[in-house]
């Protein structure tokens, strides 16, 4: 969990956050808690992320993928999609999150797949396609995030304060 990784951007967002001197990649994940759970994005645009996470570590008592992970996962995806969609001027804040959990999974990676719904100026919408690695269907998530105005970077209120 510790390795590199590399996410797959648009040039024109690498363009944007670079400007800005943003860590694409560190903003972009799940922080400490997708960390912890082994969740990888793979490959990010507001139009389709995609990420995986290992079933094993992220188990309920059974044996089989905990819902919360599938969740997780979920809403990591949708909030990717979502902040990638809004600009590097606005921030994205999950309000809704549902999960339809439709089998088990036991072993081996789950890949999610994002795509939107609903993008607006306000608010974004991402269906999340949960799979396991015969492609079978594991969950079927949906978050909504609004989307709110970035918060002024530290040395701009100092500069506005003067």
């Amino acid at each position: 969990m510790g390795e590199q990784h590399h996410v797959k951007f648009p040039q024109e967002v690498i363009d944007e956050y670079a400007s800005l001197g943003i860590d694409l990649v560190a903003m972009f994940s799940a922080g400490h808690l997708g960390t912890r759970m082994g969740v990888q994005i793979v490959e990010a645009s507001a139009d389709r992320v995609v990420g995986t996470m290992p079933v094993e570590g992220n188990t309920q008592p059974y044996g089989l993928l905990h819902g919360g992970a599938s969740a997780v996962l979920a809403e990591t995806l949708g909030s990717v999609g979502s902040m990638l969609h809004a600009g590097s001027s606005k921030i994205a804040v999950g309000v809704d999150l549902n999960c339809t959990h439709h089998r088990g999974a036991r072993s081996g990676l789950v890949t999610g797949v994002a795509t939107p719904l609903h993008q607006g100026r306000s608010t974004a919408t991402y269906e999340i396609a949960i799979s396991d690695e015969a492609g079978r269907r594991v969950c079927t998530a949906r978050l909504t995030c609004l989307l709110r105005d970035a918060p002024a970077a530290p040395d701009a209120r100092a500069r506005n304060a003067e």
